[in-house]
């Protein structure tokens, strides 16, 4: 068969470098453009000495955007809703990795991101990307929100137990790796802030909580805690419930199956998914049914890049676990 045409914008952040690294060595897939205004003319192995590619970075404005298969769109939120749009009219395919177009309320997104959207008119027509769930949506998508990687970990074992009825006063604490904050010059993530630390931040403010309440169809308390650790997210889970046996249950056999999303009995930490494109949860119970999950993922892969080529690979006909990491470094 022909190999995919994928184009990456913003192929030097975290996320777009990990869509990078995925792609060049995918047995379906061939890299056309790679785009960085600050690397733009520079050869990919000149600024990542790992990836062993020839091919030159180009300016975000590159027309050869517009032959490829499929396109990653990998700005900062915001940043990009525009240049989707074009790709889209131009009849390629997206997977944008910002929460431009993750929204079903295109008003809700204006609020939480304080802009106006230049495309609402696509919204409706977005997928959101979470593969587990929205597998045979995606199979017919032009555009997949992709969703972020705090989000992935509570969507996935929550989801089947919120469209169940099982759960209610859902609490979520949050913990990532400094890479979730993506590739910027910061004080606050540098090494000498984080190492040796652990806080909060965002309370109640955070832009993902809506997203999170949003598709689950309640509300949520989400907090997220910067981890001194360079990737992965373990997210504890609390919840309320009048049917533990349901709860264990429903994760069971909603993910039996799955080959990237995972119950276990062992509760789960982040380096046994660190550097896969896995997310794994187990739940626990008190005496008087107040449970607690554990989810953990790697916030670049399945909390990102992994699951954004997954998405490519279940809307382009692919085997879904093509290219895609599974077992984590012993």
């Amino acid at each position: 068969m022909n190999k995919l045409n994928v184009g990456i914008v913003g192929a030097n952040g975290f996320a777009g470098a990990e869509v990078l690294r995925l792609i060049a060595s995918h047995p379906f897939a061939e890299l056309a453009v790679a785009t960085s205004r600050a690397h733009a003319g520079a050869r990919i192995r000149d600024v990542f000495p790992a990836l062993p590619l020839n091919l030159k970075f180009s300016d975000t404005s590159a027309s050869e955007l517009f032959d490829c298969d499929v396109v990653f769109v990998a700005l900062p939120q915001t940043a990009g809703a525009q240049l989707v749009g074009t790709l889209i009219d131009k009849g390629v395919k997206v997977i944008d990795l910002s929460a431009d177009y993750r929204f079903d309320d295109v008003r809700e997104y204006e609020r939480v991101y304080n802009v106006t959207h230049p495309r609402p008119d696509l919204c409706a027509a977005a997928v959101y990307g979470l593969c587990e769930v929205n597998r045979d949506k995606i199979r017919h998508a032009k555009l997949i929100a992709n969703p972020g990687c705090y989000v992935t970990s509570a969507l996935l074992p929550l989801i089947p137990l919120a469209r169940a009825g099982l759960v209610s006063d859902i609490i979520i604490d949050s913990a990532s790796g400094t890479s979730g904050a993506g590739r910027k010059a910061d004080e606050k993530y540098s090494y000498c802030s984080v190492d040796e630390n652990f806080g909060a931040y965002g309370v109640f403010t955070h832009r993902h909580a809506p997203e999170i309440s949003e598709k689950l169809g309640t509300s949520v308390i989400f907090t997220p805690h910067l981890l001194p650790i360079k990737r992965g997210i373990l997210s504890t889970i609390y919840f309320k419930t009048d049917n533990a046996n349901a709860v264990r249950n429903t994760l069971k056999t909603t993910y039996e199956t799955e080959t990237f999303a995972n119950y276990s009995e062992e509760l789960p930490e982040i380096k046994h998914v660190a550097h896969t494109n896995r997310c794994a949860f187990s739940v626990r119970f008190d005496e008087r049914d107040r449970g607690i999950i554990i989810s953990a993922l790697d916030n670049l892969l399945k909390g990102a890049a992994g699951q954004a080529v997954q998405n490519m690979n279940i809307m382009s006909g692919l085997d879904e676990t093509a290219g895609l990491p599974f077992c984590a470094p012993i």
